[in-house]
């Protein structure tokens, strides 16, 4: 899996390659410590989640979490979002705005996407829910876009291009069923929430095919639909959902580009078990 925490290959000092920042040793750390904040918040609203609780909930609570571990929410306020997280349900595709009236039901397909600025440096990473039983093409489309995450993650290395990590992503959608939402990409991440390149998730010329290096960090997020590729924005300006009202899944990474291959700085996986949090704040209780 992670390339490892070679330090001694890192730049020394603030450089650029074809327009993207290599970020030194020092900055790197940072990073993980902003990475972990954004990992540790999801860890802990998996673990809360249940019908019941409305997203506005999960908002209030990943708020004060992000704050709390000493970080500034990176989604509120930037270009005028009202929240700290991006809740999405069943069709909504990205952007969905937190709210009291949304109010999580059994079945649901919950997408959580959250980010910290620490200083000086962002984490963000986003995760698919499922409240309670869903349906098994729910736990497919799931499944696949957490796979597609994973096998765009494999192509990060030294020498190898933005179009390795798109064409596996793509191919691993395909094959298993699903569409890839074509108008929103990945990133870059560091400084600046969203900065160059963009990480696309599909074969395509439009965009410069750059080539990694070690120091980059990238934020690798394929969005699947169970139907159709194409979104519309709702009136909110915010919200984008699935035109055939289909359901949506997204998984998201910050991902460095090390020496010898990759590291996850926002893996779940390596932190512990947390308890759950005692947040219920249930519709009608605030």
């Amino acid at each position: 899996m992670s390339g490892g925490r070679d330090r001694t290959t890192l730049p020394s000092r603030r450089r650029r390659a074809q327009g993207v920042e290599l970020k030194t040793a020092e900055e790197v750390e940072i990073m993980r410590q902003a990475a972990t904040i954004v990992a540790t918040v999801l860890k802990e609203i998996e673990a809360m989640v249940e019908p019941g609780l409305s997203t506005a909930d999960l908002d209030a609570y990943a708020e004060q979490r992000i704050r709390g571990l000493g970080a500034t929410p990176s989604f509120k306020g930037y270009h005028g979002f009202p929240a700290s997280i991006c809740a999405c349900v069943n069709d909504q595709v990205v952007h969905g705005i937190p709210s009291k009236r949304q109010v999580l039901r059994r079945g649901d397909l919950l997408k959580v996407d959250t980010g910290a600025y620490y200083q000086g440096f962002h984490g963000d990473s986003c995760i698919t829910l499922a409240i309670g039983e869903v349906s098994p093409k729910a736990q497919r489309l799931m499944a696949a876009a957490e796979a597609a995450l994973y096998a765009g993650i494999d192509q990060v290395k030294p020498g190898n291009t933005l179009l390795d990590i798109a064409g596996a992503i793509e191919d691993s959608v395909v094959s298993a069923g699903f569409s890839v939402v074509e108008g929103f990409t990945g990133h870059g991440v560091g400084r600046n929430l969203h900065e160059a390149p963009s990480v696309f998730n599909v074969r395509t010329r439009e965009l410069p095919n750059i080539t990694l290096r070690p120091g980059m960090t990238l934020a690798i997020e394929p969005i699947l639909n169970a139907g159709s590729k194409q979104t519309r924005t709702l009136k909110d300006q915010w919200t984008v959902v699935t035109v055939d009202r289909s359901l949506s899944a997204q998984f998201e990474h910050t991902v460095l580009v090390s020496e010898t291959g990759y590291e996850i700085l926002t893996d779940r996986d390596r932190l512990p078990t947390p308890e759950i949090p005692a947040v219920a704040t249930k519709p009608g209780s605030r």
